[in-house]
């Protein structure tokens, strides 16, 4: 017998001022949602109780999802989902083909030289997904004869519902490649051998494991990681080609739960580096791939808050580290002595700029920071000079783009702002000039001039100023306020640039104004900024997001209840939160794969991202002060009786990051103590995970979605506006 009532089949639809063919929106549906059952769970820590009625949504037997009621109520949810948005569906394909008549249909990317071969990702007319192509770099004028596809994702796709290509890796000398796919959205990728001389597939087939692949310098064998059954990547291995995959030597193994290994190859392309860390620490070994039998070497042994990453240059290790500042110092050492002991400072750390990434060329240093909240890039040279480069507009985002060559010239950059598309940049380093290789194209049409952006400072509740991005379209700027489309994320030091995106136009285009709210917890004002965000001080990120949209509301940009907001994964905490906190002025919440159930997932060391996630949550096992703070604020844990705005939650059923429960359980608790008769749902790809469905079409098509759920419950027109 089932125990999840999914509600009555008949649906009875009710027009809020319209009927099903008039325009603004307003539709609503009218249907018992299905309700799942409370079940008695109770479990106690530091002495103090917790009841959890909606426990048994998390299956026991995960990663395998297989009980039959958890399945039963999650398809009856998406039933519910599907029964409300089905009067929604001409104005959704509508807004799809909209979203994805902005895109090049012919996108091919800026081509870049890797050795003796010239390489390059297509997308051809209105395909989902793109073939990756070579060719000989003595060859000027490539044609279908001289171009060598590497991987058509295009086949690939048609196998598979869920279908992702997590990198490839070609071989020092060109002729082989490896390749991870993962079929599922469980981030579990098999890598595969392909010989590019013949095009053939070698036996070698490895499971498990992640994305990244390091060659060793001869060709025969190659570096790369393994999950455990929780997830965490934790062994690095050596396979030799032609053997098998159960006898590849063991390289490294992190012991600890809460350290997840990465590696990567060194830009000068000389040694393998193995990474390990959690949010706050890190320890790297370096091993030469010339060598790959020699034993490892230890830069720095793990300290506690000791955070660097490595790259080599040309007979010395450079060194990106916080131990003399939390901006982070760029560091040095010689090759021979790579211990800390040896380690020399090349940059100071200061406490207006903060060192986010590098790539270490053979005569200068390329470094991307954040200074006084704006992306900066710039090169020290072999003299320990530093240039800045110069960009064309005072707020903006840019990024190092693929640089695979050591010896260069001009360095590849990405740039865009919140008005201009996205243009990809050559520097060239010996003239100081910057060189336009592409600016994105939108078919449909885009004039910059009808819009502009604005840079606020907004005095959260404690005093401190965040920083707030806007764009609008300028004619239809309204005096007294405008719909609004909030995004926020605030965690990890993930910063939120103010980049371009086609989707927002057809927000832009419909009379809303776009924010991005700077929130404590990303890196956009350096280190302090994110510690301002985590641990004990973890609800200033989501007093901050209130306290920017009142002050939007104030400055008369909006109107209470006229925002509509938007977040996932972390970012879905801050719509819990905020949502809890101030329903009244949201009209509309998507909260994409949230994680909501913080408590509870931060209870269960068994869970994958749970060890290493208390760095920046708080360990709520061993300490009663973090248990009491993380239930204060856990979305989950915070629902109470009242009323709350319109709310669409995202999850997937494959999900290694935000496991599918949380969504699930947020939703059967909300439905059941909301007083409100507004929209409640609950959507859960079955075969997809954390980042949803891949294609460029299905990437549309779940924007498309979301915006038809913001127009409908906000009942904005879907007409885009002259």
């Amino acid at each position: 017998m089932s125990r999840v009532c999914i509600g009555c089949a008949l649906l009875v639809f009710s027009i809020a001022g319209c009927s099903p063919d008039s325009e603004p929106g307003g539709y609503m549906v009218v249907v018992d949602p299905p309700i799942a059952e409370r079940r008695t769970h109770t479990f106690s820590h530091h002495g103090l109780e917790v009841e959890d009625p909606y426990f048994w949504l998390k299956d026991q037997s995960y990663p395998k999802v297989d009980d039959e009621d958890i399945l039963a109520y999650l398809r009856a949810e998406n039933d519910y989902f599907d029964a409300y948005m089905a009067p929604l569906k001409e104005h959704e394909e509508a807004l799809a083909k909209e979203l994805f008549d902005r895109l090049e249909k012919n996108d091919w990317s800026v081509p870049y030289k890797d050795g003796d071969w010239v390489y390059q990702r297509r997308f051809y007319g209105e395909e989902d997904y793109p073939v990756h192509v070579r060719w000989s770099v003595n060859d000027e004028q490539p044609n279908e004869d001289s171009i060598q596809n590497l991987i058509d994702e295009r086949e690939f796709s048609k196998e598979f519902e869920f279908f992702d290509l997590g990198s490839y890796s070609v071989s020092n000398d060109g002729n082989l490649m490896t390749y991870a796919t993962d079929t599922s959205g469980s981030e579990r990728y098999q890598i595969r051998v392909k010989d590019l001389r013949s095009d053939e597939l070698l036996p070698d087939v490895i499971e498990d494991a992640r994305t990244a692949v390091v060659w060793a310098r001869d060709d025969k064998s190659f570096f790369y990681l393994k999950s455990d059954e929780h997830w965490r990547p934790y062994q690095v291995k050596r396979h030799v080609l032609g053997t098998d995959a159960a006898d590849d030597a063991l390289v490294y193994e992190e012991q600890d739960p809460s350290f997840f290994c990465s590696i990567a190859r060194s830009t000068s392309r000389g040694y393998l580096i193995i990474s390990t860390g959690d949010h706050e620490t890190s320890e790297v070994r370096v091993m030469p791939l010339s060598s790959p039998l020699n034993q490892l070497v230890l830069m720095s042994e793990r300290t506690k808050s000791h955070e660097y990453s490595v790259d080599h240059q040309n007979g010395r290790f450079v060194i990106v580290s916080n131990r003399t500042h939390k901006n982070f110092a760029i560091e040095v050492t010689p090759e021979e002595s790579p211990q800390i002991d040896h380690w020399e400072t090349l940059v100071e750390g200061t406490d207006s700029r903060y060192i986010q990434a590098f790539l270490s060329f053979e005569n200068f240093i390329a470094t991307s920071a954040m200074e006084d909240g704006l992306r900066q890039i710039f090169l020290i040279d072999r003299d320990n000079d530093i240039r800045y480069i110069n960009f064309p507009e005072p707020t903006y985002s840019a990024s190092l783009e693929t640089n695979a060559e050591i010896e260069l010239t001009q360095l590849r950059i990405s740039y865009s702002s919140l008005v201009t598309p996205t243009t990809i940049y050559d520097y060239d380093v010996e003239t100081d000039e910057l060189i336009t290789r592409k600016v994105q194209k939108i078919p449909s049409g885009y004039d910059k001039e009808r819009y502009t952006s604005e840079r606020l400072m907004v005095s959260s509740r404690d005093g401190v100023q965040i920083p707030v991005s806007l764009v609008y379209r300028k004619d239809l700027r309204n005096a007294n306020g405008n719909p609004l489309y909030l995004y926020g994320y605030g965690a990890y030091g993930a910063g939120m640039q103010p980049s371009f995106g086609t989707s927002r136009i057809s927000l832009l285009d419909r009379g809303f104004i776009y924010a991005i709210a700077h929130i404590r917890g990303g890196d956009e004002l350096g280190h302090r900024w994110e510690d301002g965000g985590k641990l004990m001080q973890r609800t200033n990120t989501f007093n901050d997001f209130v306290d920017v949209a009142q002050h939007l509301v104030e400055a008369n940009y909006t109107n209470e209840g006229r925002i509509a907001i938007a977040g996932g994964s972390a970012g879905g905490s801050l719509m819990g939160a905020v949502t809890n906190a101030n329903p009244e002025l949201w009209g509309a919440v998507v909260s994409h794969v949230p994680f909501v159930d913080i408590l509870n997932t931060m209870l269960d060391a068994s869970l994958p991202l749970t060890p290493i996630e208390w760095p920046e949550w708080g360990n709520p096992i061993e300490d009663k002060d973090t248990f009491e703070y993380i239930r204060s604020y856990s979305p989950y844990d915070q629902i109470e009786a009242k009323d709350y705005p319109p709310i669409l939650v995202t999850a997937g059923l494959n999900d290694p990051r935000v496991t599918y429960w949380e969504p699930a359980k947020y939703v059967a608790k909300l439905r059941y103590l909301k007083l409100d008769d507004n929209p409640l749902l609950l959507k859960t790809e079955m075969g997809a995970g954390h980042s949803g469905k891949t294609g460029r079409s299905n990437r549309m098509e779940e924007v498309a979605e979301e915006y038809a759920f913001i127009f409908n419950a906000m009942e904005i027109p879907f007409e885009l506006l002259d």
